[in-house]
This record gives C-alpha cells, sequence and structure tokens, in this order.
C-alpha cells in the first residue's frame, strides 16, 4: 500500500494561500510560514503531517499527495476545509 509523508498549510482564501505560494517561491522557509499562518493544528510543526496511507485524507488531499512530485509545493488545493499549500516530503 502506498505510504506518502507531506507538509501543508491551511488559510482560509485562495488568494492567501496564492500570496504564501509565491513568498516560498522567492525563498520563504515553508515551516516559519506554516507556524504563522497555519489554522491547523499541524502549523506548529511547521506543517508536519506524518505518514499516512491512501484514504486517511480527504480526496482531494490524497489526490495531490499521491500523484504530485515529491519536494515541489503544489496548491492552492481546495478542500472542504479551506485551501491548502502542500509539499509532499516522501512517498513509498
Amino acid at each position: 500500500m502506498a505510504r506518502a509523508s507531506a507538509r501543508h498549510i491551511l488559510v482560509s482564501t485562495e488568494d492567501k494561500c496564492l500570496e504564501l505560494k509565491k513568498q516560498i517561491e522567492e525563498g520563504a522557509d515553508f515551516a516559519d510560514l506554516a507556524k504563522q499562518f497555519s489554522s491547523c493544528p499541524s502549523g506548529q510543526r511547521g506543517g508536519e503531517l506524518g505518514e499516512f496511507g491512501r484514504g486517511q485524507m480527504v480526496k482531494e488531499f490524497d489526490d495531490v499527495v499521491f500523484s504530485a512530485d515529491v519536494g515541489v509545493v503544489q496548491g492552492p488545493v481546495k478542500t472542504q476545509f479551506g485551501y491548502h499549500l502542500l509539499e509532499v516530503t516522501a512517498r513509498s
């Protein structure tokens, strides 16, 4: 069964998500931005979600995590919780 590790930043608007993605592309630290802006409790851990299998996260999240390149920030990804920036940190 496929397993992945990822980190994310969850915000309430697509505009904020795009703004943070631009900051990361310009060299800002993903973990620092997660600590500052993410509304998910994982933000305090730099957005780290740990390891999980397919089907443990919402479908929109799973679709990206199990198809995107490792180490590339993806998003905005809209779910019922808001807008996410996602980075797959490992997959097996």
